[in-house]
């Protein structure tokens, strides 16, 4: 206690640079999760991307990132056992981000998608194991996020599958791939609104504090059904509207079919720029807690006087400061990463990309409601491998894959690994 009275604004600046490294890496390795398959499927370049995912992920960090957040990430530890020993939770946060920062930097230079939140739940797991006792670790929570690491990635994977599949099945493997197109693109167009709206609902908007919303007539309740059926009504106006615009599309029928095949692509790249700027949205607002989470607990602590509180209220500087991190780490890194998800596993067309990212949203969601702890970069990784497998094993780059799964298993090993060894030494120094 006397620590956190004599060091506690040192704690906090320490805290603050790490949480930005943190949000620096998460900028860096996860941008990928909403941009990889439109950079990969030409249908931005790399700049365009990541201007728009400065702008989506920086506008879902800072709005819709939280007005409170959990102390504990994921409730991966139990705070009460730290009750007399709260200098060690805050050594333990501070060393937790560095430790999960140092791995995103080491991925993201090798180009591997990691994922952020595994990260940083395996470097808290570490000091909190090792650092002060074993018991403070909720083991049950561990083994969900290792289950993860299959079923999230073989949901997606399918999701993917499947739309693909009913894609060239409907459209490009018939005789009138355009006029396909018109009449079966706006069914693709509802399920993608409603998917992504959910996710920004879900994701996005419940962490505004906006709970209802009142149309005079009708009270929408975000949190519960409301949520689904103001999806819905988003759907159906965003295939309406594609419905129209589609059918104003004019085409030479006497042209190959090769140039119809373009045509239709470019539909589909229309598509993908949407579906990416929402996942952007919704990843910024999700994902900035992995680096603001820790953070808020240091400065809670700090300014508690050492009282630990379930839930800590953002000081106003936090939420810029994850957001600033994010876009800084997409800006300077995070090509790195989108290679290997948009170039490195398989080829990518529109089409394909879009159906890699329609499954990762939906999946996001299937396991939002059944409450399965989920990575987004392990699930689009297993939606870009579902469109390649409805091409073929030849269709994919297996020593890529091989890369990312060996990364995947170690991240929260050397995770835990990184966090005891900066525990060690800061709680030397400051001890």
């Amino acid at each position: 206690m006397e620590i956190l009275l004599t060091h506690g604004s040192t704690l906090v600046m320490i805290a603050a640079i790490v949480g930005f490294f943190m949000a620096w890496g998460i900028g860096a390795n996860d941008v990928a999760n909403a941009m990889g398959t439109s950079v990969g499927s030409k249908a931005l370049t790399i700049k365009q991307a990541i201007i728009i995912a400065m702008v989506f992920e920086f506008a879902g960090a800072y709005l819709a990132g939280g007005e409170v957040t959990s102390t504990i990430r994921k409730g991966i530890i139990d705070p009460t056992l730290f009750v007399d020993i709260p200098e060690l939770l805050v050594f333990g946060m501070i060393s937790a981000l560095l430790a999960a920062a140092t791995w995103l930097l080491v991925a993201s230079i090798l180009g591997w998608p990691v994922s952020t939140t595994h990260s940083i739940v395996g470097a808290i797991i570490g000091f909190a194991a090792l650092g002060v006792s074993a018991d403070t670790v909720a083991w049950a929570k561990v083994g969900g996020i290792v289950g993860s690491w299959i079923i999230t990635p073989l949901i997606s994977g399918v999701i993917a599958f499947v739309i693909f599949n009913s894609a060239q099945k409907l459209i490009f493997d018939t005789d009138k791939p355009l006029e396909q197109a018109k009449r079966y693109v706006p069914f693709y167009m509802f399920l993608a609104g409603f998917v992504l709206s959910l996710v920004t609902i879900k994701k996005g908007l419940k962490h505004i504090g906006l709970d209802n919303i009142n149309l005079g007539f009708y009270n929408i309740e975000i949190a519960g059904a409301g949520g689904y059926y103001l999806a819905f009504i988003v759907a159906v106006v965003v295939a309406l509207v594609g419905k129209y615009f589609i059918n104003q599309l004019q085409f030479d029928d006497k042209a190959e079919k090769n140039t119809h095949y373009a045509n239709v692509e470019k539909v589909f790249a229309v598509l993908m720029v949407v579906t990416a700027c929402c996942m952007a949205f919704a990843h910024g607002s999700n994902d900035v807690a992995n680096a603001i989470g820790p953070l808020a607990a240091v400065v809670s602590i700090v300014d508690h006087g050492g009282e630990i509180a379930k839930k800590a209220e953002l000081v106003w500087w936090i939420l810029p400061l994850g957001g600033f991190g994010i876009v800084a780490g997409l800006a300077i890194f995070g090509h790195r990463v989108i290679a290997t998800i948009g170039k490195g596993i398989t080829h990518l067309t529109p089409s394909r990309g879009f159906a890699a990212e329609l499954a990762a949203a939906c999946t996001v969601v299937i396991a939002s409601g059944a409450g399965l702890p989920i990575s987004t970069t392990q699930t689009l990784v297993g939606a870009v491998l579902g469109v390649g497998m409805a091409r073929g094993i030849a269709a994919i780059n297996l020593g890529v894959v091989r890369n990312i799964v060996i990364s995947w298993v170690i991240t929260l090993p050397v995770g835990a690994g990184l966090s005891i060894i900066f525990f060690w030494i800061i709680k030397a120094i400051f001890s």
